[in-house]
């Protein structure tokens, strides 16, 4: 049950949709080729439509045009006063924290060097109040209309919590001053499946390692993405890996602790024997003794299924292993 004061607050926070967040912003800069080398290199996006005479703005930059910068301490261009009064509002019931959770694009058309955007905001929704791991919030939805002149360019929805961080308990709290042993790994988490990556989640759970191929330039890409970063064609097929790789490169994780996992462990970059490359875990061999360009195979492991874990049914994911005979 909630107590009559949250049910105030979610009452007043309500009364903010619909209302402007921003009216008649301005991109502080055109749309430039400097902006997207650097993106490309970044991203690692090497489609030809993005350099040379005609280039076009990878159209996954569309907020970028948008944003202060550093120096916009203020905030984003023309940001109004009632998203201030939101997210103050937000801070004095204590939620003071936030962190930026998923985005959603529509492209309508390509932006293209000496492009000036312009754009308006509103508060689309304000949630319920929610509970998490991280504290205590409620989402906030954001949608941002840009413009080129009087042209529509794209609509961007961007979603925030707002959230009281829950309180932390001490090293000397969570330890028992009878014993010395680890807590007990939490469950994994479960992968975000949605309609662009559903494919490959459902082989893995077949224990077939899918990787998506481009029909129109045969380019192999992973992770799966609606389009061919390669030649822009949206139709794809699929082919199967052998699930053999090489550890391109690694990462030994010791902080920030996380309860699903018990570190030291490391996570690895490796590059199939396609060409593609993923993230994953090398099991079965201590994570001081992974090394780049040491020899794996995919296997997939099923998680879910402790007595007391609280998943409501069982997932598979997959690993690597070091390869017999290497």
């Amino acid at each position: 049950m909630l107590s009559e004061r949250e049910d105030e607050l979610g009452a007043r926070l309500k009364e903010f949709e619909g209302r402007a967040a921003a009216v008649a912003g301005v991109g502080k800069d055109p749309v430039n080729a400097p902006m997207i080398r650097h993106w490309c290199e970044a991203m690692g996006d090497t489609n030809p439509a993005y350099t040379g005479p005609g280039a076009i703005a990878p159209p996954t930059m569309l907020q970028a045009w948008t944003m202060a910068g550093l120096s916009g301490q203020a905030g984003p261009p023309g940001r109004t006063e009632a998203f201030g009064e939101l997210l103050a509002l937000l801070d004095a019931a204590g939620c003071t924290s936030v962190v930026a959770t998923d985005c959603e694009q529509e492209y309508v058309r390509p932006l293209r060097p000496g492009d000036l955007v312009t754009f308006d905001a509103v508060i689309e929704s304000v949630s319920d109040r929610k509970a998490t791991k991280l504290g205590t919030g409620y989402f906030v939805t954001t949608r941002t209309d840009v413009r080129v002149g009087t042209e529509p360019a794209g609509t961007h929805r961007f979603r925030i919590l707002k959230y009281a961080p829950a309180p932390r308990r001490s090293r000397k709290g969570r330890e028992s001053p009878s014993s010395h042993r680890r807590p007990r790994p939490r469950p994994r988490p479960r992968p975000v499946v949605n309609r662009d990556n559903a494919g490959f989640w459902e082989g893995v759970e077949r224990g077939r390692l899918l990787i998506q191929r481009c029909t129109g330039c045969g380019t192999l890409r992973h992770p799966w993405l609606p389009g061919c970063n390669a030649c822009g064609c949206l139709e794809w097929d699929t082919v199967e890996s052998s699930g053999e790789g090489t550890v391109f490169s690694y990462v030994v994780m010791h902080h920030p602790p996380f309860p699903a996992f018990d570190p030291p462990y490391a996570v690895v970059l490796v590059e199939l024997a396609e060409g593609v490359r993923m993230v994953s875990n090398v099991v079965g061999v201590p994570y001081d003794k992974v090394r780049i360009g040491m020899p794996v195979e995919a296997e997939f492991r099923r998680y879910g299924t402790d007595a007391g874990a609280g998943d409501e049914s069982p997932f598979v994911l997959p690993v690597f292993r070091v390869r017999e005979g290497s």
